[in-house]
């Protein structure tokens, strides 16, 4: 039977002339999963469907307004911002765990995680790994290199023998776990002293636990540990993603100040909510209790961009005065600063009429 490491590149041989993939026995059947990549793009249809019906609160009718007249730009850019980190958290979890169960186990061609986790390019994982650094919190990164030193060492066992194992499966994760522990040491005090477990644990364990994951584990155990593991992330993803974009923002927050009708019978109105579509004559606006008001042009005075509060912070730990909650991307890009606050974004005219 050929294994991995008996392959160039570890990637899965081709075909044998029986039409079996080699390290498959022959008679064992091969299950078509391609109709499984055409469900793919029906998932963040389905979680703009729900947004959509959550921000209408459960309304159909007013559900098939936003939809009628939104953009769909406007929902597929959150989607994309929201979402971008779980790009990276599939494809490093995949390829870690795949690669674990095809350094522990000869026969690992015989599982379905070890068949996709060969086929995953190594300019693939690269990506995944770029991409994780500027989007994944501060807190997060030493999680991120325990995955990608795990996916190193294990590869570099695979394909090139335990030689080149030691050195970079061994002794570079344990130099880096000295630099981290160096670098993080304030932090993790800080979590500690304020009673932040999950901060210090996220800072902590990564480090240590990256020395025993790059290495082989006991043949019996390891195709339950990996396919396990990545079944249950694979059944909970999905309802984390979902819980995660449907309290994200899909239509801009705007104040409409608005004079009473006929003018000076009574004070000037603010109404805060989404604008869903502005025609010659009417401005349709879905007010923050998920009613829909139809507004006369002539009765707007202004409008005002409301800018979005964020997130109020959960953490109040800082690693060299860097939140342990902001990214790599929010330090870099450039953003707007907010100096004062539209007394209209607060419900409250800009001036007394």
């Amino acid at each position: 039977m050929t294994s991995v490491a008996d392959i160039p590149g570890g990637r899965e041989p081709p075909a044998t002339a029986a039409g079996t993939p080699a390290g498959i026995p022959a008679g064992q059947p091969v299950r078509d999963t391609a109709w499984l990549l055409s469900l793919l793009p029906a998932f963040p249809l389905v979680l703009l469907v729900l947004r959509l019906w959550a921000l209408s609160r459960q309304d159909l009718a007013v559900m098939l307004l936003l939809v009628q007249n939104a953009s769909p730009l406007g929902p597929i850019s959150a989607l994309l911002i929201t979402l971008i980190w779980a790009f990276p958290v599939g494809v490093l979890v995949t390829a870690a765990l795949g690669a674990l169960l095809r350094a522990s186990w000869a026969d690992a061609m015989q599982s379905r995680l070890g068949r996709v986790s060969a086929r995953i390019p190594d300019w693939v994982i690269v990506l995944a790994v770029l991409v994780a650094a500027l989007t994944w919190q501060l807190r997060f990164l030493p999680a991120l290199l325990m995955l990608t030193l795990m996916i190193l060492g294990l590869e570099v066992r695979i394909r090139h023998g335990d030689r080149a194992w030691l050195a970079l499966g061994v002794l570079f994760p344990l130099c880096l776990a000295v630099a981290e522990y160096t670098w993080f040491g304030p932090a993790i005090g800080s979590a500690v002293r304020s009673g932040e477990g999950t901060t210090a644990i996220l800072l902590l364990v990564p480090p240590a636990a990256t020395l025993a994951l790059t290495g082989p584990i006991p043949w019996r155990a390891a195709r339950t540990v990996t396919s396990g593991t990545a079944m249950i992330a694979g059944l909970l993803a999905p309802f984390l993603i979902a819980a995660v974009f449907l309290h994200t923002a899909v239509l801009p927050t705007s104040a409409l100040e608005l004079q009473p009708d006929p003018p000076g019978s009574g004070p000037t109105q603010v109404l805060r909510g989404f604008v869903v579509g502005v025609d010659d004559t009417m401005t349709t606006l879905l007010d923050e209790n998920g009613a829909v008001h139809f507004l006369p042009n002539h009765q707007v005075l202004s409008k005002t961009l409301c800018p979005d509060p964020g997130r109020p912070p959960v953490s109040l730990v800082a690693v060299h005065d860097w939140p342990v909650e902001e990214t790599a991307l929010q330090w870099i890009a450039p953003h707007r600063r907010i100096t004062a606050t539209d007394p209209r974004c607060q419900g409250r005219p800009l001036r007394l009429r």
